[in-house]
């Protein structure tokens, strides 16, 4: 019998070996005890430690105090790795991240080598690492950030320039513009990107630039031509037009500059005809430019024109802005919603109770102002009574069927012609406008359509408390990450969040800060309770410090699911109303 389980241990000890040499992974595999039982040797390529701490049999505590003593451990370069923080801290902290259910991580071991560490503990309590070298693929990033910061620093220079100056391709297509040239034609970038001369003057200047370009990227020799260029705003510009050739064989491109010389040209008499940056030049010659691209619509010109005279394009208010007071007892509502009406051109305020309403209109009334309407939280109790009872302008009750363009399309009804909709007392909240308002008024938890917000991102463990909330006939919905978790806990409000400490892109600790910072104004806390594969007492402490209310541990079971909410469900009429 031994020898047949050495001959098994042997052939996966082999199949191991065989992987890690086939995809270049330095594998390291330990027990439920922390005791390594594989460790393939492309271990010793990153940490430069005794091959004796590789064996079967030895702790994981020791292996990882031998890759600290060696001075090249995670994060460090060499040279102030023993300056870092003590052994047992360290050593402490990489044991947590090995009993995680999954922590991947890409860290640095050397001034310019890079590591991918992902790391996962089995149901079994089986711990596997795989360790990949990441500093070719680390260098290429930082090869393309450097590349992309040099990218956005000459386009800056580029469009700092008063010069007009643009690129073309050997298609001669625009594929870089600056501000300056832009302006000429009164276009964006956008518009002139990826387009031929063609596409923007007319066939005979087309045809006369297009010569010149492919003379120019032919021969290398540099063009250069004065020129007069009407604008499109109508004004002259004055230019000496140089073009080059850049770039390898087979990759030339064409940059085209444009020194602009109306100074020279134009000329003042006296310094006070002189404008900004112009300087007190006399010298008028035209004879030596080539007409060249006229960027001037008169028909479009005219047609602005008119409309300017017509008063078209005037603003239209011209006794100010309309005032729009807000009442309501949300603080989410008032600092989301009066921003926005400030944006829409109203002179917005808000009030918070019937008191401060009542001494808002007198001070009004004093001071001979104006409230234009009234816009009242249809979430407040005594909404309608206080529509009722108010005579000094239009209201409007907000209920959480308002879209937003309705919203500012009813708001200017009202202030012009008196017309306002009044939604009915039953009507849910604003569901076009990401508000969501707290519930001030409530005594106690409100009935929800969702009782328990589940966070799990592994499918398996989805499935099985979806199998178990339903099967004690509880609501729920799941997310498959933190970040959809807060979303789903906004939407709902659950009597309970079951909240896997370990996810993308938000974990569970992060999930649960960011519904308590959330939950400041409201009148009670959702119940939180961390799920981790294993009970470990950074993962509690850190879970507490987070907001969390209590913890399980995983597999789950459905007695554990109906203690944890009987223990913090206050009641269970909510689950037999629903």
């Amino acid at each position: 019998m031994n020898d047949v389980a050495s001959f098994g241990a042997n052939i996966q000890k082999t199949v191991l070996e065989a992987t890690s040499d086939a995809l270049g992974l330095a594998i390291l595999v330990c027990d439920k005890n922390d005791e390594i039982v594989f460790a393939s040797r492309p271990i010793l390529q990153f940490y430069p430690i005794p091959a004796q701490f590789l064996e079967t049999g030895t702790r994981l505590k020791d292996f990882l105090g031998a890759i600290f003593d060696s001075g090249v451990r995670s994060g460090t370069a060499p040279e102030s790795s023993r300056r870092h923080a003590n052994r047992d801290e360290w050593i402490s902290e990489q044991l947590s991240h090995h009993w995680r259910e999954r922590f991947d991580v890409v860290e640095r071991i050397g001034r310019h080598r890079w590591i991918n560490v992902r790391k996962r503990r089995l149901s079994s309590g089986l711990g596997i690492v795989a360790i990949s070298d990441v500093s070719e693929q680390k260098k290429r990033e930082e090869q393309m950030q450097l590349d992309m910061e040099r990218v956005e620093l000459t386009e800056g220079i580029l469009d700092g320039l008063p010069n007009p100056i643009c690129v073309k391709d050997r298609s001669l297509n625009y594929i870089a513009v600056n501000k300056a040239f832009c302006a000429i034609h009164g276009m964006t970038a956008d518009a002139i990107l990826g387009r031929s001369v063609w596409d923007l003057l007319e066939p005979e200047l087309a045809e006369k630039f297009e010569r010149s370009d492919r003379a120019t990227l032919e021969t290398g020799e540099i063009h250069c031509l004065p020129e007069q260029l009407v604008q499109s705003d109508g004004e002259d510009l004055w230019v000496v037009t140089r073009k080059f050739r850049v770039g390898a064989p087979g990759k030339y491109l064409l940059v085209t500059c444009m020194n602009d010389v109306t100074d020279l040209v134009v000329g003042y008499d006296g310094l006070d005809e002189l404008s900004p940056g112009r300087s007190p030049l006399e010298i008028k010659d035209y004879g030596v430019f080539a007409p060249a691209q006229n960027c001037y619509d008169p028909f479009r010109s005219i047609d602005m024109q008119h409309l300017v005279e017509a008063g078209a394009i005037i603003d239209p208010d011209s006794k100010g802005k309309q005032r729009i007071l807000l009442m309501t007892g949300a603080t989410a509502l008032e600092v989301n919603l009066v921003p926005q009406l400030r944006r829409w051109g109203f002179d917005a305020c808000a009030v918070r109770s019937t008191a401060e309403l009542t001494a808002f209109k007198d001070a009004c009334t004093a001071r001979g102002i104006d409230i234009d309407a009234l816009l009242i939280d249809g979430t407040m109790a005594d909404a309608l009574t206080i529509v009722a009872n108010w005579t000094t302008s239009p209201s409007l009750v907000l209920a959480k069927d308002w879209k937003a363009v309705e919203l500012r399309a009813s708001i200017l009804a009202l202030c012009e012609d008196g017309i306002g909709a009044l939604p009915s007392a039953d009507a849910d909240g604003p569901a076009d406008w990401d508000i969501i308002v707290p519930d001030l008024n409530m005594t106690g938890r409100p009935t929800p359509e969702v009782e328990v917000v589940v966070a799990e991102d592994n499918e398996i463990n989805q499935f099985v408390f979806a199998q178990i909330l339903e099967g004690l006939g509880i609501s729920y919905r799941i997310a498959a990450n933190g970040e959809e978790a807060v979303k789903l806990w906004q939407q709902y409000r659950p009597n309970l969040v079951l909240m896997d400490v370990s996810m993308p892109v938000m974990n569970g600790f992060d999930a649960t800060r960011a519904i308590r910072a959330l939950e400041k104004t409201a009148s009670f806390q959702t119940p939180i309770i961390a799920v981790t594969a294993l009970a470990l007492d950074i993962d509690i402490e850190q879970g507490k410090l987070a907001g969390m209310d209590d913890h399980i541990t995983k597999p789950i079971s459905p007695d554990m699911i109906e203690a944890v909410y009987r223990k913090f469900v206050s009641t269970k009429i909510e689950r037999m109303a629903g």
